[in-house]
This record gives C-alpha cells, sequence and structure tokens, in this order.
C-alpha cells in the first residue's frame, strides 16, 4: 500500500507540473484581460431595433483628431457578437487609433438578409464621417475591417456598386462610405457560383461579391488568412491580391502555414496567432504612417 500511494502521488505531481507549465506557455485566459468599450453611440434605427457602436477610444489623444478602424464581427450574416473585436480594438487604442465595433443586422435575431447587413455597414462608415468631430476621428483616415462575413462587410464598403444596396437617404449620400484602408481577417468576399453564401445571394453577386468587383480605387488592404481554411481558399485570396495588383493598387496577404478559420480570435489559453495577426495590422497601419512603429522596432 505504501508504495501504491507513492507511484500515485508522483503521477499526481507530474500530472499538475505539467499543467502548469502548459499554462505558462499558453498564457493567461485569453478573453480575461481585453478591454471593453469607452463608450457606445446609436447610429441607425431600424424597423428591428436600434444599432450602436462601440468605441474604444485612446487614453491619450495627440494633436488633431486621430485615424480610426471600423470593425464588422464574423458569423455569416447570420448571427454573432458585435465586440468580437474587443482586444484588436483596444491595442489600437493604445496606438492612438479609435476603434469602433458596429452592430449590423442578422438573420438571427432580426430575420435580416445579407444585403440588410451590407445596409447597415454603410450607414456606420457614414456616420463615422459624419460625426467625425464628435468622435475625434479624421474621416480621411478611416479604415475598414472584419473577420469571414465581417470581412465580407468591409471589403464591400471598398466595392459595392449597385445602387439599392445604399438604402440611406438621398440627403446623407453625399457622404463616402468608401474605407481609406481594408484589414481583412479571412474574409469571405467571393460569394459567386461555388464561394461563400451564394445560395443566398444568387444572381445578385455580381453587385456584393468584392472578389467580383474590383477596381483602381481601391485602397491599400491587408489580407490575413489560415491555408486551411475551409471557406475561404488560398487560391481564392491570391486571385483577390492579384486583382488588386494589376489594377494597380496595394494589396497584400499574409498566409499562415496550419490555421483555420478564425484563428486570428483570442481564444482561450491560445493567443499566439492573435499576437501575430494584431502586429501585422500595426505594421500595415504604420506603413500608411498612421502610427508610429511599433514599440521595441528600428
Amino acid at each position: 500500500m505504501p508504495m501504491t500511494r507513492s507511484l500515485l502521488f508522483v503521477a499526481a505531481l507530474g500530472l499538475l507540473v505539467g499543467w502548469i507549465l502548459w499554462r505558462l506557455q499558453s498564457g493567461p485566459p485569453a478573453f480575461a484581460s481585453l478591454p471593453g468599450p469607452t463608450r457606445s453611440v446609436v447610429y441607425k434605427t431600424t424597423p428591428q431595433g436600434e444599432l450602436r457602436l462601440f468605441l474604444h477610444e485612446p487614453a491619450e489623444r495627440g494633436i488633431g483628431p486621430a485615424p480610426a478602424v471600423l470593425f464588422f464581427h464574423g458569423g455569416g450574416w447570420l448571427n454573432g457578437t458585435a465586440t468580437q473585436f474587443d482586444g484588436q480594438a483596444g491595442r489600437l487604442a493604445d496606438r492612438g487609433i479609435v476603434g469602433i465595433q458596429a452592430e449590423y443586422r442578422l438573420a438571427d435575431p432580426h430575420g435580416a438578409t445579407p444585403f440588410a447587413s451590407l445596409a447597415d455597414a454603410i450607414t456606420a462608415m457614414r456616420y463615422v464621417r459624419r460625426h467625425a468631430a464628435g468622435l475625434g476621428v479624421d474621416p480621411g483616415r478611416v479604415a475598414a475591417g472584419g473577420g469571414s462575413a465581417g470581412g465580407h462587410l468591409a471589403a464591400a464598403l471598398a466595392t459595392a456598386t449597385a445602387e439599392d444596396l445604399d438604402t440611406d437617404p438621398p440627403a446623407d449620400r453625399g457622404v463616402s462610405y468608401r474605407p481609406d484602408a481594408l484589414i481583412l481577417f479571412n474574409p469571405v468576399y467571393d460569394n459567386g457560383p461555388g464561394g461563400y453564401g451564394h445560395e443566398r445571394i444568387g444572381d445578385r453577386y455580381t453587385d456584393f461579391s468584392p472578389l467580383h468587383n474590383l477596381h483602381a480605387g481601391m485602397p491599400p488592404t491587408l489580407v490575413m488568412l489560415g491555408d486551411r481554411d475551409d471557406l475561404v481558399p488560398v487560391a481564392t485570396a491570391e486571385r483577390f491580391r492579384d486583382g488588386m495588383r494589376g489594377l494597380g493598387v496595394r494589396s497584400e496577404l499574409i498566409v499562415y502555414p496550419g490555421e483555420t478559420h478564425g484563428f486570428f480570435n483570442p481564444h482561450r489559453g491560445r493567443r499566439v496567432m492573435y499576437e501575430r495577426t494584431l502586429a501585422a495590422t500595426e505594421a500595415f497601419l504604420a506603413s500608411l504612417g498612421w502610427i508610429g512603429p511599433p514599440p521595441g522596432s528600428r
């Protein structure tokens, strides 16, 4: 019996030490330290209710208005949480950028179509520019970002062409909804036959799908994608990048080996890819002159 107890104690101690080492390597629970928004504002009233923007504002302002990044969450235009990008928006606020996250109508719970989601994204971008002074934002430096279906909405702001996708009142349409830069996390930007969401979009993909509406006036773009993504093939991302470059537009694609859809989210106990994609985002914004080089860089 004493020998058995000793073996059990050693085994238990080994498991405990192994767990401690794993926790030290993986870091603290990812969501424990994510910042919350500093405030929210209503940007649109729809038949289904009010829609809000959630702001992460710099604690210290520089001279003049700040750049902004307007984020759209993922969820296939079906569901999702507006504050998915709390971590990214909060980190950018630490670098002097106003991080903004938008609610938009969804199939659940609003019974909305993807076209309504895009209409809300258009309104959100216009709101940020129309109220730039009150938000402390430079209206000439507003990027759109997002993941998955939210990445589609961000890209569609730069590409959508059909007038009926813009449901804002005519009096508001003098304000551009085109972003000044794009930051896209595994975006579902091919909605054509065989692409994501085509069964819901149908023939309207020719107006709705960013891949099918590239043009020379698009803003500089960063796309981040895992090579094991089951919704967005690397070949699709390469077509998007090469199509933009063929039009003379800056387009960067970073492919992360072994990563799947949603890899950029700060999953509990695993922040490596979250940190890497955030560092790539900061480097991209620094290359635009919107922020300084990351701390510690040469």
